[in-house]
């Protein structure tokens, strides 16, 4: 059944790789995924739309190059070979693990285009096969959490459970890296249900802001990263894992959680009455901005107040 939704990115996706000691994976997802996905890109969610994969085929044909190699991707890929190009860079990045890439030669410019995986996130669809719902529900997840409202690259920390039930590999160097909780993202853009993100730290303080807004907003209401829908918050949403959550089939022992049982990221996220695998992310504490810290930020202007919107510490007093 071909897919009734998947983004057509503007993306910043940068995920970090961090220490020795590897908290769970398994055979097909290791901790070098974390180095092989990083990227220097970042780009707006303006481009954001919701029919990237509908009549593409890769949602039956998988990731292999079969079925990219399909004139159905062919004509998809060619309505738009910049937006396309980036989206399936995303999409393998996700989907694919750290060791594997992709090639696709566009038949009618002659351009080939080399895709690098990452996080592994979806094996099957990886190598060939029709998605599982798991595999559209984790990379859906994992396509929202790099989204980037204003266009630029952040650093950030991808957790949870790969669409197999095993534990994305972390480290506890990487968890006081990136101190700050930031955000749950859940939800299925090949069904055309939608992607929904919500804050994982309480919303952001008056003299707050910060360039990852999708997830780490500062209005409950927030409606302007569509068609990622801001949910609410994750703790009212979600269900943390902890060790008693492992999946069958997964070690437990291996997963060396930390010593209060729960683990930093979420099982489940429920939303209209319909659960969904979500992914958990974190920030470093610089990306989260405060007016009275001396640095003009992105996300600072100039003013007489001490808002982000109006930081005059910051940003100096507006001229004119």
């Amino acid at each position: 059944m071909a897919a009734r939704g998947l983004l057509s990115l503007m993306l910043g996706f940068s995920v970090s790789a961090c220490g020795p000691a590897e908290h769970g994976g398994d055979d097909w997802a290791p901790a070098v995924a974390r180095a092989a996905s990083e990227s220097d890109n970042g780009l707006s969610t303006n481009g954001l739309s919701t029919n990237g994969l509908s009549t593409n085929g890769l949602s039956t044909n998988g990731l292999s190059t079969n079925g990219l190699s399909t004139i159905g991707f062919s004509n998809w890929f060619n309505q738009d070979p910049e937006r396309a190009d980036e989206l399936m860079r995303y999409i393998i990045k996700c989907a694919a693990k750290g060791n594997q890439q992709r090639k696709y030669t566009n038949p009618v410019t002659g351009v080939t285009h080399t895709w690098y995986g990452g996080l592994g996130l979806a094996h099957q669809w990886a190598t060939g096969a029709a998605a599982t719902r798991e595999e559209q529900e984790v990379v859906s997840a994992c396509l929202a959490a790099h989204a980037n409202k204003f266009g630029l690259t952040v650093s950030i920390s991808v957790l949870g459970r790969n669409a197999r039930g095993a534990e994305i590999s972390y480290t506890e160097q990487e968890l006081s890296l990136f101190s700050e909780r930031e955000a749950c993202f859940f939800g299925n853009l090949f069904d055309g249900t939608g992607v929904f993100a919500a804050t994982d730290r309480g919303y952001l303080a008056w003299d707050e802001s910060s360039v990852r807004a999708c997830g780490l907003s500062s209005n409950p209401d927030q409606s302007d990263c569509l068609p990622m829908l801001h949910a609410g918050t994750c703790q009212s949403l979600c269900q943390r894992a902890t060790d008693n959550s492992v999946p069958f089939g997964v070690d437990a022992e291996k997963q060396n959680p930390p010593s209060d049982g729960a683990r930093p990221y979420y099982e489940t996220c429920t939303y209209n009455g319909r659960a969904y695998r979500p992914l958990t992310t974190r920030l470093q504490p610089r990306d989260i901005h405060r007016c009275g810290d001396g640095v003009c930020q992105l996300t600072e202007r100039c003013g007489s107040g001490t808002t982000p919107d109006s930081c005059r510490v910051d940003c100096g007093i507006c001229s004119g």
